[in-house]
């Protein structure tokens, strides 16, 4: 953890709730604490919602911005961090001022307009970048800008009829009609009348009568067209207006969200996600923040009968949790709901990691759903020095310990080993802090952890689930069965199902002697396509009396080529008779693609 936010990091926690809201409990906004945020570009995909950011560099006193990082959750709670799957080095015609982007999909792909500076003429262009996942990595779609007229923050908007908009500006508001390659545009920019009856009033600056100031946000909602916007710096507060149709005319409808958080500007985002609305925003609130250190935070919110917006002040609460964490199916480390003094970086086993761990630092992970108890925990981890502990916490990083984790060096930060600890006492629903204690300096990383359930003899009932005992347990119910080297979700191998000649194919195992009537079995499988993009699940076929019946045990997601996509879910399985086969297996939903399995568990 760089030194100065570290040092106030470690109480943020407590100072957010005693002096803010005396009490409340631990704050949860902003959403990520590891490094400054700014700009969020909510994203809805697949049952998860995926935050596009800006990263403002620590101690900056402009706007000095170099990448953008991806998050994402799958409750509003607990947010996964992807890293940086982009920088100003995607842009090879670009030399600084990496700035607020947006994120649509489209065509199988994803698409990140950005503003950058243009190296050729020193202003700001409008840059777009292309990618087959969600979370990346993001290529530069066209070499050069896309449009370039010295001005900033694009939104994207895709209209019920196909057609795409591509709004931005400041100290002007423009669009263009993109084509369906996303890639390019019809017609010239178009410039948008900023009028007062469209974008309010303005007093004292004649050069800009309107409260319209930068960071248009344009959606579609029963009809109506909105356009959430950054009003009147600074500091800056949020306003919207509303069009009946995509380019106009607007009418101001007024404030959202007040002047507030420590921040001259503000920059929103809004989506609806499992049936709320969601705010997306950023403040000053970390500590060190202000208007160049920013901070991502969200609020849940609900719209007025009339389908006015309602004003949403900033919390430190944020919204409430919606569902619950599995703890027995395998969790990123970087999957969190607030952090104290750590950090994340690139795994060598892909992905991300915590690292920079010292003594006393925590992470919180919201709403474990431990049920009847859990018996054991494992976890990923790697140690340069002489390692540390893990202490398991529930209800606060002083809390009720139920099991402690030892770790002892690796040889390096990159080693990786697992370790297992018994644990008592871990039942119900509770918020789970993995509190790290030991010596001085560096500790140990972490990568992942699982809980084993109690009463289930060992956990998962797969043979070989990390696959990194090649094929063994394994075979393919149509096509070629090998293990993967070269791809892995972590560990060094996978599986590849290649040749595939029906979508039922995929790698399947036997697991006949291992089920039990009537009860109810999680599921969680990584998956990566190896060409094209398909739709994957993963499935119990069940033979009793003759008679098969297929449970499909993960809902189906988008599988792409440059990252791993988890298929995960909680299914009851029955049957009548007597059982005489049971097979577990991963298929698509259509195609003949090749497909990577890594890290299965059936428990």
């Amino acid at each position: 953890m760089r030194p100065a936010l570290r040092t106030v990091l470690c109480t943020v926690g407590l100072l957010l709730t005693t002096v803010l809201f005396p009490s409340a409990a631990r704050a949860d906004n902003p959403i990520v604490q590891t490094i400054y945020t700014a700009d969020p570009a909510p994203l809805v995909h697949n049952g998860r919602v995926y935050v596009y950011t800006g990263h403002d560099e620590d101690g900056s006193t402009y706007f000095t911005m170099r990448d953008w990082h991806v998050y994402s959750s799958s409750d509003m709670a607990n947010w996964t961090d992807h890293g940086s799957p982009m920088s100003l080095a995607t842009f090879a015609w670009a030399d600084a001022n990496a700035w607020a982007g947006h994120v649509t999909p489209r065509n199988g792909r994803f698409y990140w307009y950005v503003p950058v500076r243009d190296r050729a003429t020193g202003s700001m262009a409008i840059g777009v970048a292309v990618a087959d996942s969600p979370t990346g990595p993001f290529r530069d779609a066209i070499g050069r800008p896309l449009v370039n007229n010295g001005e900033i923050d694009p939104n994207v908007f895709i209209d019920d009829n196909g057609q795409a908009y591509l709004y931005w500006g400041n100290p002007r508001l423009w669009y263009v009609r993109l084509n369906t390659d996303m890639i390019s545009y019809s017609g010239s920019p178009t410039q948008i009348p900023l009028t007062t009856a469209g974008y309010g009033t303005r007093t004292g600056n004649a050069s800009r009568p309107t409260l319209y100031e930068e960071a248009p946000w344009v959606f579609k909602r029963n009809g109506l067209y909105y356009n959430v916007f950054a009003a009147e710096c600074c500091s800056e507060f949020i306003a919207y207006s509303t069009a009946p149709s995509a380019t106009g005319p607007w009418t101001y409808r007024g404030t959202i969200m007040p002047r507030q958080g420590g921040s001259f500007t503000n920059h929103a985002g809004i989506v609806d996600f499992n049936g709320g609305s969601y705010f997306f925003y950023h403040n000053g609130a970390l500590p060190g923040g202000g208007g160049f250190t920013r901070s991502v935070a969200v609020e849940k919110f609900t719209y007025n009968a009339d389908g006015t917006i309602p004003t949403i002040n900033m919390t430190t609460a944020g919204p409430p949790q919606a569902g619950t964490l599995n703890p027995f199916v395998r969790q990123e480390a970087e999957t969190i709901a607030w952090a104290s003094g750590v950090e994340t970086e690139a795994s060598g086993e892909g992905g991300m990691n915590v690292g920079f761990i010292e003594n006393g630092d925590y992470i919180k992970v919201k709403g474990v759903a431990f049920g009847n108890g859990a018996s054991s925990f494992t976890a990923r981890v790697a140690s340069g020095t002489s390692g540390g502990r893990i202490e398991l916490r529930l209800g606060g990083a002083t809390g009720t310990l139920v099991g402690t984790c030892t770790v002892t060096g690796t040889g390096g930060w990159q080693n990786w080993t697992s370790v297992t600890c018994p644990v008592s006492g871990a039942t119900g629903t509770r918020d789970l802090y993995l509190r790290f204690a030991g010596g001085s300096g560096n500790l140990l990383n972490l990568n992942w952890w699982q809980f084993t359930p109690s009463g289930t003899g060992g956990g998962n009932l797969l043979t070989n689930g990390t696959m990194e005992d090649g094929t063994t347990g394994w075979t393919a119910s149509g096509g070629t069965l090998s293990s993967a080297t070269d791809v892995a979700h972590s560990g060094s191998r996978s599986l590849l199902n290649s040749g595939r000649t029906a979508a039922w194919n995929g790698p399947n195992q036997n697991v006949t002697a291992q089920l039990a009537n009537g009860k109810s079995f999680t599921t969680s499988v990584w998956v990566r396509a190896q060409s094209g993009t398909p739709s994957a699940k993963a499935t119990l076929a069940v033979t009793a009396n003759g008679t098969t019946d297929y449970h499909q045990l993960t809902p189906a997601q988008t599988a792409g080529t440059n990252g791993w996509t988890q298929l995960t879910g909680t299914t009851t399985v029955s049957w009548t008779g007597t059982l005489t086969n049971a097979s577990f297996y991963v298929e698509t939903a259509a195609g003949t693609d090749g497909l990577y399995v890594d890290d299965a568990s059936f428990q």
